[in-house]
């Protein structure tokens, strides 16, 4: 008994040390923090909260279901071949332009200032990046050093598919702003990121940063980066407005009325940018269905809509490329223009007019 006592000890105390050592893992609020976020309206019980609760069904048979889906697995999950990138353009020419990066990672342009929306650059989402398969295009487009001066990086939760350790710790010195939801300071502060240089967000505040008017917005989702973090910082979606566009990015959300009173407070938007892809009907209150990313759109009044969150990572069991087909097919039911850049293809907004845009079905050829 005394061993069996003392292995369990020592595991505790391995897990322990190493949760505190490993930096990937970012850091939980201190007891300072929990106390003034317990001010939002979104928390309660130490741990921020959907209004509208996000259940996953994860009954017994639903587990096994998942098993099972996860152990046959599919020959299109992932593509055949690395996704072709093109390579994105980074000087502007005073019109509102967006260049997608795969998943939920995004350049905005937007009044002469440039905003990266969830970079997320690493080659897989998980504490472990050296595990796992890369993305699907095998890296991204260009080298970070690349990358203009980033006036500010915009986070909608902490969750490693949105925000990376290594692509902050090679992003930190080009940015001068890290605009982000309740508690995901934290993180950035563990990685290096001065303090001075984060500003934090709770739901429906309205803010000014370099001329743009921007407001943290809800999205029923969750957070968390190890296992006994989850809701200990806040998720959120962005409303982007500049001189002459006004730009939604959605975060990842499940469909819930918040749409359209985003939409009601903040809308028309002249582009979106709304989760299309890993979805499933067991965890539907956490993420769109295809079809519910159309509807989202609408509901915020958008006119021209990207979808996001699909083409780099297979993180659930539909195929790859599904999330993109079937949004297409429902924004043609619905007469929502909709566009599908290839990853690294820069697209200029003209008023609510895509500029300099093909449209072509290269998910079919990838």
């Amino acid at each position: 008994m005394l061993l069996t006592l003392g292995i369990i000890v020592g595991l505790v105390g391995v897990y322990y040390v190493f949760m505190n050592v490993y930096p990937i893992f970012g850091r939980k609020p201190s007891r300072d923090e929990m106390k003034k976020f317990a001010k939002s309206p979104q928390y309660g019980l130490d741990k921020f909260e959907n209004p509208v609760p996000a259940m996953m069904n994860m009954s017994f048979s639903t587990t096994l279901g998942i098993l099972r889906d996860m152990i046959k697995g599919s020959p299109n999950r992932r593509p055949a071949t690395s996704l072709a990138m093109d390579k994105p353009q980074f000087i502007g020419n005073g019109d509102t332009s967006v260049t997608w990066f795969g998943h939920s990672a995004s350049l905005l342009m937007i009044d002469g200032k440039s905003l990266l929306l969830d970079p997320m650059f690493g080659r897989t989402p998980s504490p472990f990046p050296w595990l796992g398969k890369n993305r699907y295009s095998n890296g991204i487009p260009f080298e970070i050093a690349e990358l203009p001066h980033i006036d500010a990086v915009i986070l909608s939760h902490d969750h490693y598919d949105h925000l990376d350790y290594g692509s902050i710790m090679k992003l930190k010195d080009k940015v001068n702003r890290f605009i982000v939801p309740l508690g995901v300071s934290g993180h950035l502060i563990r990685w290096g990121v001065p303090a001075a240089k984060i500003e934090e967000h709770d739901w429906w505040e309205e803010f000014t940063y370099q001329g743009l008017e921007l407001a943290c917005t809800p999205a029923n989702h969750f957070s968390g980066r190890s296992v006994n973090d989850r809701g200990a910082t806040l998720w959120c979606s962005w409303v982007i407005k500049g001189k002459q566009s006004n730009i939604y990015f959605s975060g990842d959300s499940g469909y819930t009325p918040h749409f359209k009173h985003i939409g009601d407070k903040y809308g028309p938007f002249d582009l979106t940018l709304m989760e299309c892809g890993q979805y499933d009907e067991r965890w539907a209150d956490i993420h769109l269905m295809p079809e519910e990313t159309v509807q989202a759109h609408l509901d915020v009044k958008g006119k021209v809509m990207l979808p996001i969150h699909w083409g780099a990572f297979t993180l659930a069991m539909h195929d790859w490329n599904d999330p993109v087909t079937r949004a297409v097919r429902a924004a043609q039911e619905k007469g929502v223009e909709i566009v599908t850049p290839r990853i690294g293809q820069t697209i200029t907004l003209r008023g609510s007019d895509i500029g300099n845009y093909t449209k072509t079905d290269w998910w079919v050829q990838a």
